[in-house]
């Protein structure tokens, strides 16, 4: 193993690669299917704040994995060593489960094909480059605009080194870069104060995030918003036509259909689309897609957390549910092929059917004309947080940008708007599918199950009827 070889941070000589195999062999067999999964990952964050570094934070960890799957039943074990002994320790969890009583599941197909270059972002450039980029966006963004007050910048970069390990002498390995910028303003007049943020990032390499026009983007739209709240007013409640605009406010489709549509809900009979394949659960045009094969894509994978390689997965076409999101437990119960979703935050949890870069495709419509069809509504530009009840599908969402819409023409800016509703109605009031479709940025953090992932998201210009919005009005 070469002194530039990455796996040589996962194997000593507590490990080998050989011994590993070995341990996999000898703990996994007589299983229908599980993995020796290991991992080492170093990560740093800056964070920049009223003129000040804040915080640095820098982090290194490695550990494994060990994860035993009979029937139904999953036994799994890690610890934060790399070393034949502890994976010896660690796999006496495993004697609980009763030995598989069918033919072990095949090993995941191949695939040379990578989604991001192997660097380290962490190395590229020195420590004080890093602090002099957040002290320049901060003087750049006070520079903008006399009514700034206040300058929050997030650098943020880690590096993880992964292989997978079968019984049956599979070995897959990935190395994961990915980095983060995010610019938060607040601005003050007449001594009201109201914020904007913008974010961007991806699997690539620091040096694209020191890119002037790049950051100076990050302040232009995180000011502008902040400046546009200023003017906002209350937002009105009640049953409304809403326009919901292209990229980040994909977020809402993420939330409210896409875990909807991982596949150990729907098995299990707790989602509100279970058992529903082949039926029309949206309106015509919809169409629904999970993709981990885009290049430097935040939420991309060249293989997921089980070795098998990520593609694009076609959820619901033209309306019609047609597919789940898969990882190998529930693909292997369900009858059907793993789709490339099995993912885990770390070593030290099992994987589940996750969502990688999830979205819907562009339609045919002019997204000014679909705004010229609204009488009387809002126009959802961005997001914030929001909550969703996997069962129901039921949401609420909080804007981070909106404005009344008359006669179909954009007015005042809203504060407090709230979109509320269920994922499985709002699909099918979809009455207009922009050919603007835009992918966000590279923000994305999925929650699910205590375990958070990267994700991304991404929609057209949608137009909506009868989505219920909260405001205050």
């Amino acid at each position: 193993m070469g002194a530039e070889d990455p796996r040589r941070f996962l194997y000593s000589a507590a490990l080998d690669p050989d011994e590993a195999r070995r341990l996999a062999a000898r703990h996994l067999a007589g299983h229908d299917d599980g993995e020796l999964y290991l991992q080492y990952r170093r990560s740093e964050s800056f964070g920049f704040d009223d003129g000040r570094l804040k915080t640095a934070d820098y982090h290194v960890g490695q550990g494994f994995g060990l994860r035993g799957v009979s029937g139904e039943a999953t036994a799994f074990a890690h610890a934060n060593e790399l070393s034949a002994a502890a994976i010896d320790r660690a796999a006496e969890t495993l004697k609980l489960l009763t030995p598989g009583a069918g033919t072990p599941a095949p090993a995941p197909p191949r695939t040379n094909r990578a989604q991001y270059g192997s660097e380290d972002p962490l190395g590229t450039l020195p420590f004080a480059d890093k602090v002099a980029l957040c002290q320049a966006i901060d003087a750049a963004a006070r520079a903008r605009d006399p009514k700034v007050v206040q300058v929050s910048v997030g650098l943020q970069a880690s590096w993880s080194v992964v292989e997978i390990v079968r019984a049956d002498g599979f070995v897959a390995t990935d190395v994961r870069p990915l980095v983060r910028l995010n610019v938060g303003i607040v601005a003050e007049r007449n001594g009201r104060r109201e914020q904007g943020f913008h974010g961007l990032g991806g699997r690539y390499d620091m040096n694209r995030l020191f890119d002037e026009a790049t950051w100076n983007r990050a302040i232009d739209i995180a000011l502008g918003q902040a400046l546009v709240n200023l003017d906002s007013v209350a937002a009105p409640a009640g049953e409304m036509t809403v326009v919901c605009g292209p990229g980040w406010p994909g977020v809402l489709l993420h939330e409210a259909v896409g875990h909807t549509l991982e596949g150990d809900f729907n098995r299990k009979g707790t989602s509100a689309f279970s058992g529903r394949m082949g039926e029309r659960v949206a309106a015509p045009g919809v169409t629904v897609v999970d993709d981990g094969a885009m290049h430097e894509r935040r939420g991309s994978l060249s293989i997921d957390d089980e070795g098998t390689p990520t593609g694009r997965t076609t959820l619901i076409e033209d309306g019609i549910l047609v597919g789940y999101l898969q990882d190998r437990l529930n693909a292997r119960l369900m009858g059907v092929e793993p789709t490339g979703n099995g993912r885990r935050e770390s070593f030290a949890h099992a994987p589940m059917p996750r969502m990688t870069n999830t979205f819907m495709l562009g339609g045919q419509d002019d997204p000014a004309e679909l705004l010229s069809r609204v009488k009387d509504g809002i126009y959802a530009k961005s997001f914030g947080g929001g909550q969703v009840d996997i069962t129901s599908g039921k949401f609420v969402f909080g804007c981070t940008e909106a404005y009344r819409v008359r006669n179909g023409v954009i007015g005042e800016p809203l504060k407090g708007a709230t979109l509320i509703g269920d994922g499985p109605t709002v699909l099918t009031r979809v009455k207009g599918i922009g050919n603007d479709l835009e992918l966000d940025e590279g923000v994305g953090i999925c929650g699910k199950g205590g375990q958070s992932v990267p994700a991304g998201v991404g929609q057209p210009t949608l137009l909506i009827e009868g989505l219920t919005v909260g405001g205050t009005a």
